[in-house]
């Protein structure tokens, strides 16, 4: 596990860091090799997460007053468990405070906001390639569902499906 060497600082992120988040999802879309599918705006962000019911929620981590790292997640629910879960869509930490304890500080908090709201489990995706990650998440108990496969319906197939053709 990373060893805190500054104290970390999570909370909950306010509609008056929508433009913190989008910054942070763009680095993130950069990181992953992926900046030019992202077409995310701050009116997205404040139409899908700072309304009456959002679709996800946001935390933010500060070391000291600067921010360094954010995870964004939502709820799902298993039929197995009758329980619902919590699903971190991203996590990102800033580069220059990778190995100050970041990662673990947002993974923490998200496992009490999982264990508070009677989450039966956590569960989110990594990429193959992220081995840095990997090994992270290895390293805190997660397990990888090795048996599943991730599927995607975007686009033009998911307009297809929806017209039942």
């Amino acid at each position: 596990m990373e060893s805190p060497s500054t104290v970390i600082r999570v909370v909950p992120a306010k509609e008056s860091d929508t433009a913190l988040i989008l910054s942070f999802i763009y680095r993130l879309a950069e990181y992953e090799r992926m900046a030019h599918l992202c077409v995310a705006t701050e009116d997205d962000l404040r139409r899908t997460l700072f309304t009456d019911t959002p679709a996800a929620e946001v935390i933010l981590a500060y070391d000291g007053e600067n921010p360094v790292g954010f995870a964004l997640f939502f709820h799902n629910y298993s039929t197995f468990l009758a329980q619902r879960g919590l699903y971190l869509e991203d996590l990102f930490v800033s580069p220059e405070a990778r190995g100050k304890g970041v990662g673990f500080a947002l993974l923490s908090a998200l496992a009490g906001i999982a264990v508070s709201r009677n989450c039966g489990r956590m569960e989110w995706a990594v990429l193959s390639w992220n081995q840095l990650a990997i090994d992270f998440y290895l390293r805190i108990g997660a397990e990888p569902l090795s048996d599943w496969n991730t599927y995607r319906l975007t686009g033009e197939p998911l307009s297809r499906l929806a017209a039942g053709r």
